[in-house]
């Protein structure tokens, strides 16, 4: 059984002090009641139900798995789910971030993501069948016809239904272009939707009554490619006249994946059989409405990467300190027992060390682009929202895309911690790095990520959130020249700032001249920008806890490990530097 406990401090760290949330969020539109006694209230009751009701359920769930009945195509989830997802609905979470007059609490996103962070550590197979249910509630409410936000969208935010994506197919994966799913015209402005996709969340179960899958299918006349995707509702059950379920539509499980991790979530098999379907948004514009549900999608994968990776620091912390294996080579350490525990071992430190910076690192960045997400939508001005927009587009790839990275590692290293005892089941450890392996892969693979860093939001959009976040640290850096607390960071920070621009602008004027030296050097790319990145956040994060209050311990921790970041983490862009120099010319074909 492994340990789970709210990092509530450190998550009132990142948000108040490193990143000043409450007078953000209080400047916005309508945000005048978004205390920080509010939002602390919510982070604590959000603790209480991940650790008293959602961890306990994490390692039982995944021993027991899904149940799928080939009979009857339905799922029955481990023992447990039901019951936690009737008190998460009852406490009103699924509408936490969304607005009133669907029946949400119109709480800010960055609240949302330090929650869902807090439900994903105590349990990231059960927090999947509520997150679909997040990227199908932001689709309905830009792109759905007011009927349909009215008959879909709120019984989704009551929690009394779910939401799915339904995407991906057996010969398209990443590649949209190519699916087949077709969208017949039906009766009384329906449509008949046919296909089969796989690897869908939570596209069958039993914690809801029913469940609204967003299809992409092409209609009749379609062109060609990704030109031509159409988006559908398809609610697993029809609705009467009145808008509760009736009869089932032929929209059904055909199986459920046999998966390495996630065990507790059904990943489905989904067959549409002429079920009835009702277009949303406009003919041919699915490709828009589903990157609506798609960027929202990659944040909370972000976001999985820091559950997984804060969890198994905890129970790795906790086992280094408790287990007893050698003694210091500085002599004992603990001379009344038969041996010093684990972190006496400059090694243990180490694993330990770089799991905290990462976690901790990416906690900042994380909320960093949900907070800008929020002055995305409510700003006080035009130009406000526009460049938060700028910033979090510009995020968006390496809060995915890095961040899961580092939780493999983080991961790696706790089990590395455990020795052997990691390896075996009952400890629990070795879940977590079975978990993560899909985070890395799902809602666009870490290669994905990479080509829309650098082809897309550097290249195509001329690098606009790139230059706003390398100003913000220009600006950081001129603010604290002379403070003496920020001086071990100030240097290497700002030669790495000017080395990153130039390492873009020549990159960008090589990509010109060979389209392939996008491809060669993306992935390095995005890894340079994910240190930069956190070496930013780390430096502020040094600021803010010299400002601050915090105890004298916290303060030094916080000291410690951004020495040991910058040290020892830090000098991976040498090795992305020159990888990314070598080119193309290094990638010779495969025969």
């Amino acid at each position: 059984m492994t340990i789970y406990k709210a990092p509530l401090d450190d998550q009132r760290f990142a948000l108040y002090d490193v990143l000043g949330a409450e007078a953000a969020l209080t400047a916005l539109t309508g945000g005048e009641g978004h205390t920080r006694d509010l939002l602390d209230a919510v982070l604590e009751e959000a603790g209480k139900l991940s650790e008293q009701v959602l961890a306990p359920t994490n390692g039982p769930g995944d021993e027991e798995g899904c149940h799928y009945d080939k009979a009857t195509r339905t799922v029955t989830t481990p023992k447990g789910f039901k019951e936690a997802f009737r008190q998460f609905a009852e406490g009103g979470w699924a509408g936490l971030t969304m607005a009133e007059h669907f029946g949400g609490q119109a709480l800010p996103q960055v609240l949302g993501t330090a929650t869902t962070e807090i439900f994903q550590s105590g349990n990231l197979s059960w927090s999947l069948y509520p997150l679909l249910s997040e990227g199908a509630c932001h689709a309905l409410e830009l792109h759905g016809t007011e009927a349909q936000q009215h008959t879909y969208l709120k019984p989704i935010v009551e929690g009394r239904w779910t939401g799915t994506m339904c995407l991906t197919e057996p010969q398209a994966g990443s590649d949209l272009g190519l699916l087949k799913t077709r969208a017949e015209p039906g009766e009384h402005g329906s449509y008949k939707i046919t296909g089969t996709k796989i690897f869908i969340s939570a596209g069958e179960h039993d914690l809801a009554e029913n469940i609204v899958h967003l299809v992409l299918a092409r209609l009749p006349d379609a062109p060609a490619g990704s030109r031509g995707i159409s988006m559908f509702i398809v609610p697993k059950f029809k609705l009467k006249a009145d808008g509760s379920p009736g009869e089932r539509n032929e929209a059904y499980a055909g199986a459920i994946e046999h998966k390495m991790g996630i065990r507790g979530s059904a990943t489905c098999v989904m067959n549409f059989d002429a079920a009835e379907g009702y277009l949303i948004g406009q003919p041919n514009k699915g490709l828009a409405a589903m990157f609506t549900m798609m960027n929202a999608a990659r944040l909370a994968v972000g976001v999985q990467g820091l559950a997984l990776a804060e969890r198994a620091y905890q129970n790795s912390l906790n086992y280094a300190r408790e287990r007893l294996q050698g003694r210091a080579l500085t002599g004992a350490k603990l001379p009344e027992k038969p041996a010093d525990n684990l972190v006496v071992h400059p090694d243990v430190r180490r694993m330990l060390l770089t799991q905290r910076a990462f976690v901790e690192g990416s906690r900042m960045l994380l909320y960093y682009t949900a907070l800008k997400s929020d002055l995305e939508a409510r700003g006080a001005d035009e130009a406000t929202r526009r460049d938060a927009g700028d910033l979090v587009a510009f995020m968006i790839p390496i809060a995915k895309g890095v961040v899961t990275e580092l939780a493999q590692e983080c991961t790696k290293e706790a089990l590395q911690v455990y020795g052997g005892h990691g390896f075996i089941v009952e400890n629990g450890v070795e879940q977590f790095v079975r978990d993560a392996r899909i985070i890395t892969l799902y809602e666009g693979t870490t290669g994905i990520q990479a080509a829309d860093l650098l082809g897309r939001k550097i290249l195509q959009l001329k690098g606009a959130g790139f230059k706003l976040f390398l100003g913000e640290v220009q600006a950081f850096l001129a603010r604290h020249a002379q403070d003496a607390a920020l001086q071990p960071f100030i240097a290497p920070l700002a030669a790495l700032a000017k080395e990153w621009g130039e390492l873009t602008l020549a990159l960008a004027q090589r990509v010109q001249a060979d389209p392939e030296e996008l491809g060669a050097a993306a992935n390095d790319y995005l890894y340079y920008a994910g240190y930069a990145a956190l070496a930013y956040f780390w430096a502020r994060a040094v600021a803010a806890a010299e400002a601050g209050s915090q105890p004298a311990a916290f303060k030094q921790a916080k000291r410690d490990t951004a020495a040991f970041y910058f040290a020892r983490i830090l000098p991976r862009t040498r090795v992305h530097k020159a990888a990314i120099e070598a080119g193309v010319a290094t990638l010779p074909a495969i025969a």
